[in-house]
């Protein structure tokens, strides 16, 4: 059975340049502990999303899941009007593209820089990775988009990750 956080390892296993992590490594860049990381690999290695042996993300079976599935195992769950992280539309890259002139997406954080409508991270450490890697935080904005997006802002971000998995 995934976790979030087997989401959010395999995503940051995906993003070039591919690279050996290591399992410290990996937790101290997601915010978790080395142990969690392990965990992760090893769930996402069995669910067909990394290979065990190399920890090297199977992109076609990460990309089907993220578009397929993460909408339905990881439903947005929206909160009040909050200080926080732009996600989804309202972040790179979409925010380029898309104009919304309502309330924006935003990870609910103390630290944000945005006023908008809060959205449950898929995992709690969201917010602070994403503030110190901009590649991540796009990546996931992307998957925000995918989970809580309007037709058009899905159909973006599955071609943006298509692209940035191919």
């Amino acid at each position: 059975m995934l976790k979030p956080q087997d989401i959010v390892v395999a995503i940051r296993l995906a993003i070039p340049p591919e690279r050996e992590w290591s399992y410290p490594a990996l937790g101290k860049a997601l915010h978790i502990s080395a142990s969690e990381a392990h965990a992760a690999v090893k769930r996402a290695a069995k669910a067909g999303l990394v290979d065990a042996a190399t920890r090297r993300v199977r992109k076609v079976a990460l990309l089907e899941v993220l578009v397929h599935g993460v909408r339905y195992f990881l439903p947005p769950v929206w909160t009040s009007v909050t200080r926080g992280v732009p996600t989804a539309h309202a972040a790179p890259p979409l925010s380029s593209t898309i104009v919304d002139d309502g309330l924006l997406p935003v990870w609910p954080d103390a630290e944000g820089t945005v006023r908008g409508q809060g959205l449950t991270p898929i995992y709690k450490s969201v917010p602070q990775t994403a503030r110190e890697d901009s590649t991540f935080h796009e990546w996931l904005a992307l998957v925000d988009a995918i989970r809580a997006g309007r037709a058009r802002e899905r159909e973006l971000a599955v071609r943006m990750l298509a692209e940035r998995l191919a």
